[in-house]
């Protein structure tokens, strides 16, 4: 089998395991009168920020906390933390922060029964190789499979919030950045 193949095979496998009921208990969390956060470290935070790109495409207003045109949270938003291992020390105090302050808590990783995934107050579980050795093994990388299937994850979240807003792909194309 090629390392196509075999990858492909990982993150179908990881897929597979998504629950997408998780992802319909976080959709009426997300809505344009809300603002959305998102927050991680690494790659999961290219992916969290991946993300935020897609709601804004969609006609939603999403920061990256730790920009410097990001404004504080305050009770009422929502926040989309993500962490292979939910356990990223950075990462699990400022959801802990953000939820002591009024905040909607949405951990993605690969592990439920995490610190992440114990104070939020709703998860997407993800369960694809960390480096932290949780979730489905991998040939790949550190945290490559989990980061993999966490982008396709969120991309079928945005797609779900999409259509429930009936927003087209005319009027996502739209919002693209026209400065390219």
């Amino acid at each position: 089998m090629s390392l196509i193949q075999e990858v492909k095979s990982e993150i179908n496998q990881v897929l597979d395991l998504v629950d997408e009921s998780q992802l319909d208990a976080i959709e009426p969390l997300i809505t344009k009168d809300r603002r959305v956060y998102v927050l991680g470290a690494g790659r999961s935070g290219l992916m969290a920020k991946a993300f935020a790109m897609r709601l804004m495409h969609i006609g939603y207003t999403p920061y990256v906390i730790g920009e410097t045109i990001t404004p504080s949270v305050q009770e009422g938003d929502v926040l989309l933390a993500v962490s292979g291992s939910g356990k990223t020390k950075s990462i699990v105090e400022m959801a802990q922060k953000a939820h002591d302050n009024g905040v909607t808590v949405i951990g993605v990783t690969s592990n439920q029964a995490s610190s992440l995934g114990g104070l939020a107050d709703a998860t997407i579980v993800v369960p694809g190789a960390t480096k932290a050795g949780d979730g489905v093994k991998s040939i790949q990388l550190l945290s490559t499979l989990f980061d993999q299937t966490v982008h396709i994850t969120l991309d079928v979240l945005a797609l779900k919030l999409s259509r429930r807003d009936h927003t087209t792909n005319e009027e996502a194309a739209h919002e693209h950045s026209n400065m390219e």
